[in-house]
C-alpha cells in the first residue's frame, strides 16, 4: 500500500479527499448554488467557512482532481472554479447524503427541498442532473431541460411561501 493512504480501502481513499467538514460543502455549493468564484462562495455560504479554510479547501480540491481552475477573462484577479468528472459523479453521493439527512437530522424545509426532489426523482434525475452538470462545467453539449432550474425554483418557492407565512 502507498505509504501516503491509510489503507486502500476505497471509503477510506474516498475520505481521505472529502472527510474533513468543508470539501463536501464546496462541492455543493458548486453544484447546487452554481457558485464559481471564490467570493461567491464565501459569502453566500450558510455555514460561514472562514477565509483561510475556503483557499486551502479549493486549493486541495483542485490537486484531488475534483475542481479545475481556470483564469476568469472578465477580471484579471479572479478565478473561475469547474466540476471535473470525478466531483460530477458524486451527484448520487449527495443525493443519498440528503435523503439520509431530511430522515434522521432536523433539516430545514427551504434547505432539504433540492434533496427531497432529488430523491423523488432517484437515479433519471440524477443522470440528468449530471449530464446538466457536464454542460455547465465540462462544456459538453446541452442534454435536455435544465434540472438546476427546478430544484432552484423548489427552493425559491419555499422561501416565498414561508416569508408570506
Amino acid at each position: 500500500m502507498d505509504a501516503a493512504h491509510r489503507s486502500g480501502c476505497p471509503i477510506n481513499l474516498t475520505l481521505e479527499v472529502l472527510g474533513d467538514r468543508w470539501s463536501l460543502i464546496v462541492i455543493r455549493d458548486i453544484m447546487f448554488g452554481n457558485r464559481r468564484h471564490y467570493r461567491e462562495l464565501l459569502t453566500l455560504s450558510d455555514e460561514g467557512i472562514a477565509s483561510n479554510i475556503l483557499a486551502d479547501r479549493l486549493k486541495r480540491l483542485v490537486e484531488a482532481g475534483l475542481l479545475s481552475k481556470r483564469d476568469d477573462p472578465s477580471h484579471k484577479q479572479k478565478a473561475i472554479y469547474s466540476l471535473t468528472e470525478p466531483a460530477i459523479q458524486l451527484v448520487p453521493l449527495l443525493a443519498h447524503m440528503g435523503a439520509w439527512g431530511r430522515r434522521h437530522r432536523p433539516v430545514s424545509e427551504e434547505l432539504s427541498i433540492r434533496a427531497q426532489l432529488l430523491e423523488e426523482g432517484g437515479p433519471p434525475l440524477w443522470e440528468a442532473f449530471m449530464d446538466e452538470l457536464r454542460t455547465l462545467h465540462l462544456g459538453a453539449p446541452s442534454a435536455g431541460p435544465s434540472v438546476l432550474a427546478r430544484l432552484q425554483a423548489a427552493y425559491e418557492d419555499v422561501v416565498a411561501r414561508k416569508a408570506g407565512q
